[in-house]
């Protein structure tokens, strides 16, 4: 089996692999979301593949990534009310995934943060899969997922999810590369798979930011109204400093808690468009995080506009601030944590030089360069065991 063709040098460019089959796998498609943002880089990467998921339902205006291929859908495509109850079924998807017939493709890339990676694969086929996260409900969420549930419910959940677990495992040994998109989940994949995974870090449009170093007053958050963001954190913290404004951007079940927690300092913006979040980002005095992501596109973005972030120190931030550089790391997730490192970030003065240059580590064009080698290095490694 041939290395590919030709050698992967500008990456920013489509590989065209003609004489290779190439099979790209999602999760699913319901909307543009960070995950799919990596597809559409995979896919220019790659025009040539073919698209699969378990289910579509984007909205018309939303379908320009996909470069115009239609994605090849499974069974979960034709139940009812899959369009906004597709996760209802996960039980069926481990079955659903494992029915798209892939035997023709030398190079299958999975996109996966649940079922994706679980497509069958033989000893001649690369298989790569750029793990965004093991299944997080089946594993270190179960406990968060089973409280939302009771009675029997409760207890359904709770074996369909020890099933998961199980052929999430299984499954694990088709991969023959793990790409992971942050060193954060490198660990999580060694920890729930005992594998090892390169980290190849998100795109983030970078240069759809503009730098600025003149500046408002307020403070940003931006992030969806969900327990996990732990906007509460950063809302109480603002209370207890009344004469600095905070700004939030944003929306979800969580908004009128938050509204009820909010202060005259705290304006609550709710969803707002690309470019007006931009246009925030571009302006604040620093970007304000308090939950724990795998990785975290809007503090990259934030950098981007030369806006300094303050960041709970666990996840992917500690991977994208530099504490005391870009930002502030502060080390417990609670108020108190956050207001001492507020004060320690008005100490501090910040190169928009320095935001702008670490911003540009995770940029579109860094991302094509790595996944494009990292598939060329994993194609050219099965070619000398054949």
């Amino acid at each position: 089996m041939p290395p590919i063709e030709p050698s992967i040098q500008a990456a920013r460019e489509p590989l065209p692999c003609p004489s290779r089959r190439v099979a790209i796998v999602h999760d699913w498609l319901p909307l543009y979301g960070g995950a799919e943002r990596v597809l559409e880089q995979i896919l220019h990467l790659f025009p040539q593949a073919d698209l699969f998921t378990l289910m579509e339902a984007l909205p018309p205006g939303d379908r320009a990534f996909l470069h115009g291929k239609e994605p090849h859908t499974s069974l979960i495509q034709r139940l009812p009310f899959c369009a906004k109850a597709y996760r209802n079924y996960f039980a069926l998807m481990p079955f659903a995934i494992e029915q798209f017939d892939l035997s023709a493709y030398d190079i299958v890339i999975s996109s996966s943060y649940a079922f994706a990676k679980g497509v069958l694969t033989g000893p001649d086929q690369l298989h790569l899969c750029y793990c965004h996260s093991p299944i997080r409900y089946a594993w270190d969420l179960q406990s968060q997922y089973l409280g939302q549930r009771g009675g029997l419910a409760r207890l359904i959940a709770r074996l369909l999810l020890h099933y998961i677990r199980l052929w999430d495992t299984r499954t694990a040994n088709g991969v023959d590369t793990f790409l992971a998109n942050s060193h954060f989940i490198a660990r999580r994949i060694r920890k729930t798979y005992g594998r090892e995974a390169r980290v190849v870090y998100p795109p983030v449009d970078v240069d759809g930011f503009t730098p600025r170093s003149d500046k408002d007053e307020y403070y940003l958050a931006a992030s969806r109204f969900v327990p996990y963001k732990r906007l509460d954190i950063v809302v109480k913290a603002f209370a207890k400093m009344p004469r600095r404004k905070l700004v939030i951007i944003g929306d979800g079940p969580e908004f009128a808690r938050i509204r009820s927690l909010a202060t005259p300092n705290v304006t609550l913006a709710g969803h707002q468009s690309q470019e007006n979040l931009r246009h925030y980002l571009e302006r604040a005095r620093g970007f304000v995080f308090a939950g724990e992501e795998d990785f975290g596109i809007t503090l990259v973005e934030a950098q981007a506009c030369a806006t300094p972030v303050i960041a709970y120190n666990h996840g992917g931030a500690r991977e994208i601030v530099r504490d005391g550089a870009t930002g502030i790391l502060f080390p417990e997730q609670n108020e108190e944590s956050l207001i001492r490192a507020i004060r320690r970030f008005e100490a501090l003065r910040f190169d928009p030089g320095d935001l702008r240059r670490n911003a540009e580590r995770f940029s579109i064009q860094v991302f094509r360069c790595q996944f494009a080698d990292a598939v060329e290095s994993a194609y050219a490694q099965l070619a000398a065991c054949l």
